[in-house]
C-alpha cells in the first residue's frame, strides 16, 4: 500500500531536523516522515570522518535556536556535533519519524489530487517504494554525497602509493610516520593537514596552487562561557548568539564594502603567526577579495602552529603529473609522498539528484526561479532549504522553517490546499549561488536562477533577510488554491 503523510521532508541532517522540529510544533496533528538515504541522522556531519573534521561555523549560531548549544567549544568536533544532533531528534521524538535507507527518486506533483507522488528507492534493499504526501520539502542541501571532486591528474595509475579523498576517508588508513601530501587550501585541507600532523604522520605538505584566506579563531569563547555559567540559560544562549551573529555579519559587510582594508587586516592577522621562512606573499596571498570565496577558520591557530614546528610545509604551485614516488610540479619539483589526499572540492548536485515533475512532466530546474530562496516558480507545495555561504548553514533553515509553517497555516486557516510562486516575467535572471567558489562555478547551470530583485532576489544577510522572511505569506508573487482550480504549470 502506498503511504500518505501531511509532511515529508527529505534529507535528517542539521536542516531536516530543524525543519521536522518545526512542522511538528506547529502541526502536532499532522503525519510527516524524514527520508534518508543513509544509515544514519547527521547528514554532512556523519558522512565526513576524516581526521579533525570540524565546524566551519560557530556552534552558537550553526545550532538550533530551540535547543542551545551548550558545548564548551565555539567551534565543534565532528563527533560532538553529531551527538548534539542526535540528543537534539530524539529529545523531541524525530528521531522516530526517520525512515533510513530511503532516497527520493522522482517526486511528481498530481494538480489534481494536490498532493506528491515519490518514488523511492531502498538503498540497503534497491526495492522500490511509492509514498505521498501533501507537501514537500528538500534539506538535503547541495552537496553530492556518493562522491567528492577530484581533479583528472596525469599519471595517477603511475603513483604507487595511495590516494584518498576526505569525503571517503578509510577508517583503517595507516599514515603514522609516513610523507603525507594534500592537496587543496580549503576549510577541509586547513582542518585535515594540522590534525593528520599532530597524530603521528611524518610529515605533512599542503599543496596549493591558489591561496585561501584563513583566519585564526579561539576554540573556546571565555565571554560566551561567562554568559552561559552566570546568566538563565535562555537569556544567556539569545546574547551569546546574537554577539556572534553581528561579529560575524558585521565582518563580512566590512570585507565586502571595504575590501582594501579588509584584505590589509587579514594580512597583519596572519603574518605575525607565520615562521619567518614562510613568507606571506609566496603563499597567503589569495589573488581575489576576502568572502568573494568563503574565509577558513583555524581554531587555536593549529594551522600556523604546525607550520612553526616545521612537521607541515606548504608549496604554492601547479601540478604536472604525480609520478611513482609524488607529484611532480611545473616548476620542476617533485615532492615524495607515501600518501595523497585530494581535498580538492566536493561536487554539487540540486535535492540530491532527485526529479520533480509537475502532472508528469520533468522540471528543467534552470528554468525555475527561486522565491525567497526557499521556493521554485511553478512547483508547488514544495519547499526548500540551503543556507547561507558566509553564515551558519541553520540561520537561513530556521528562517524558511518559519515562513513555510506560516504559509500552511494560511492554507488551513483559508482552506487551500495549494500554493505555488509565479515569477514575474520583468525580473532578470541571475545565478542562484553567487559565489565565486571553483565547486559553485563548476555546477550553478544545473540549478534553478534567482532573480534580479526581491523576493527572487536574497542578500547574504541575516539580518536583511528576516525583515523580507517576516513579510506576509499572502504575497503576489504566491498563489493559492484548491484543485483542478489552475493547473500547475512548470515555467511558472
Amino acid at each position: 500500500m502506498t503511504q500518505h503523510f501531511n509532511h515529508i521532508i527529505v534529507g535528517a541532517g542539521l536542516s531536516g531536523i530543524d525543519a521536522a522540529y518545526h512542522l511538528n510544533k506547529a502541526f502536532p496533528d499532522s503525519s510527516y516522515a524524514v527520508l534518508e538515504m543513509r544509515h544514519a541522522l547527521g547528514g554532512t556531519w556523519d558522512l565526513f570522518r576524516y581526521p579533525g573534521v570540524r565546524s566551519d561555523s560557530d556552534m552558537y549560531t550553526l545550532g538550533f535556536r530551540w535547543k542551545a548549544w551548550t558545548g564548551t567549544k565555539a567551534i565543534a568536533d565532528g563527533a560532538d556535533i553529531r551527538a548534539y544532533l542526535e540528543e537534539a531528534a530524539a529529545e523531541n521524538g524525530i528521531d522516530e519519524h526517520i525512515l533510513f535507507h530511503h532516497k527520493l527518486l522522482r517526486a511528481d506533483f498530481d494538480s489534481n489530487a494536490a498532493r506528491w507522488r515519490l518514488t523511492v528507492q531502498r538503498t540497503d534493499t534497491d526495492e522500490t517504494v511509492e509514498l505521498t504526501c501533501d507537501f514537500l520539502m528538500s534539506t538535503s542541501g547541495y552537496y553530492r554525497y556518493d562522491e567528492g571532486f577530484t581533479p583528472e591528474f596525469e599519471g595517477r595509475d603511475d603513483f604507487a602509493g595511495q590516494i584518498v579523498h576526505p569525503q571517503h576517508w578509510p577508517e583503517d588508513l595507516d599514515y603514522a610516520g609516513k610523507r603525507v601530501v594534500v592537496i587543496g587550501s580549503g576549510a577541509t585541507a586547513v582542518t585535515l593537514i594540522p590534525a593528520l600532523a599532530n597524530s603521528g604522520a611524518g610529515h605533512v605538505t599542503m599543496l596549493q596552487r591558489t591561496p585561501t584566506y584563513i583566519i585564526s579563531q579561539p576554540e573556546t569563547d571565555p565571554v560566551a562561557k561567562k554568559m552561559l555559567t552566570t546568566l538563565p540559560q535562555r537569556m544567556a544562549s539569545k546574547m551569546v548568539r546574537g554577539r556572534y551573529l553581528a561579529m560575524h555579519i558585521g565582518f563580512y559587510e566590512f570585507c565586502r564594502k571595504r575590501p582594501k582594508e579588509a584584505r590589509f587586516l587579514l594580512r597583519k592577522l596572519l603574518e605575525r603567526q607565520l615562521p619567518d621562512d614562510i613568507k606571506f606573499d609566496d603563499h597567503f596571498q589569495p589573488p581575489y577579495d576576502p568572502w568573494d570565496q568563503r574565509l577558513c577558520l583555524v581554531p587555536r591557530g593549529d594551522l600556523f602552529k604546525a607550520l612553526r614546528k616545521h612537521t607541515v610545509d606548504v608549496v604554492t604551485d601547479h601540478i604536472d603529473r604525480f609520478t611513482e614516488k609524488g607529484i611532480l610540479l611545473k616548476s620542476g619539483q617533485e615532492l615524495e609522498a607515501d600518501i595523497i589526499v585530494t581535498a580538492t572540492g566536493l561536487n554539487l548536485i540540486a535535492f540530491g539528484g532527485a526529479e520533480l515533475a509537475v502532472d508528469g512532466e520533468t522540471v528543467n530546474l534552470p528554468d525555475t526561479m527561486a522565491f525567497k530562496g526557499m521556493m521554485l516558480s511553478g512547483i508547488p507545495n514544495f519547499a526548500f532549504i540551503v543556507g547561507y555561504t558566509n553564515a551558519s548553514w541553520t540561520l537561513k533553515a530556521d528562517l524558511v522553517c518559519q515562513y513555510v509553517v506560516r504559509m500552511l497555516q494560511h492554507m488551513r486557516d483559508t482552506g487551500q490546499s495549494v500554493v505555488v510562486p509565479r515569477k514575474d516575467p520583468s525580473v532578470g535572471e541571475e545565478p542562484f549561488l553567487d559565489f565565486a567558489a571553483g565547486y559553485v562555478l563548476r555546477a550553478v547551470e544545473q540549478f534553478p536562477k534567482q532573480g534580479s530583485q526581491e523576493p527572487w532576489k536574497l542578500k547574504m544577510n541575516y539580518f536583511r533577510d528576516r525583515k523580507v522572511f517576516a513579510e506576509s505569506v499572502q504575497h503576489p508573487a504566491l498563489e493559492y488554491s484548491n484543485p483542478p482550480k489552475h493547473r500547475a504549470s512548470v515555467a511558472g
